[in-house]
């Protein structure tokens, strides 16, 4: 077994075991799919080698600090990260990069070089996807879990505000994910037009 499919199965077996209930969105399932888009990007931006390694570490770790709790997660993952890696061989300059990627998926997002704009990426990909309103939807049933008086109408006015201020940061995802997320932006103000107008009869 590689060092990496090691960790894999302790990360994975910690999230399954130990994330909160209500986490619909924050799940197993969306670190698994960060992982593959994260491989995805790096191929596209031609990283290789141990800055895959590296990058595929780090989109396993970023959200393992849901198992502490929501506040300030992404430190918790690097906490988290920073304590168990050494077991794996994993230098403090390579720790140190892992933190930086998990660091830059933290909102707003501020990614200072390459392996962070293809974590960074990797985690909101889906704003320019058809897969938008059902993973939407998990995010939405999550907020309401935590915040029971969110109905549809707030949720509708944070997604017109989070996609209107979106950026993505590697090439591939501007190119290729950036239309589709405009066009999902104008079903969520049509959306919220209904709302509105059914609300003021």
């Amino acid at each position: 077994m590689t060092t990496f499919e090691k960790i894999y199965r302790q990360v994975i077996s910690k999230l399954e075991n130990e994330l909160p209930p209500g986490l619909y969105y924050h799940s197993t399932d969306h670190t698994k799919y960060v992982l593959r888009m994260a491989e995805f990007l790096a191929e596209k931006e031609g990283v290789s080698g141990r800055d895959l390694f590296l990058l595929k570490v780090a989109a396993l770790y970023h959200d393992t600090g849901f198992t502490v709790g929501r506040e300030d997660h992404e430190e918790t993952s690097c906490s988290i990260a920073s304590e168990e890696l050494p077991g794996y061989g994993l230098t403090s300059e390579e720790i140190k990069k892992v933190c930086s990627m998990i660091l830059a998926t933290r909102l707003p997002q501020q990614p200072k070089n390459k392996l962070e704009k293809i974590l960074a990426d990797a985690d909101l990909e889906y704003l320019g996807t058809d897969k938008f309103e059902k993973v939407g939807e998990l995010l939405y049933k999550e907020m309401a879990f935590l915040q029971p008086e969110m109905d549809k109408e707030k949720w509708h006015e944070i997604e017109k505000k989070f996609l209107h201020n979106h950026k993505y940061h590697t090439k591939f995802c501007r190119e290729n994910r950036e239309p589709k997320k405009s066009e999902n932006l104008e079903k969520v103000k049509r959306k919220l037009e209904i709302i509105k107008s059914d609300t003021s009869r």
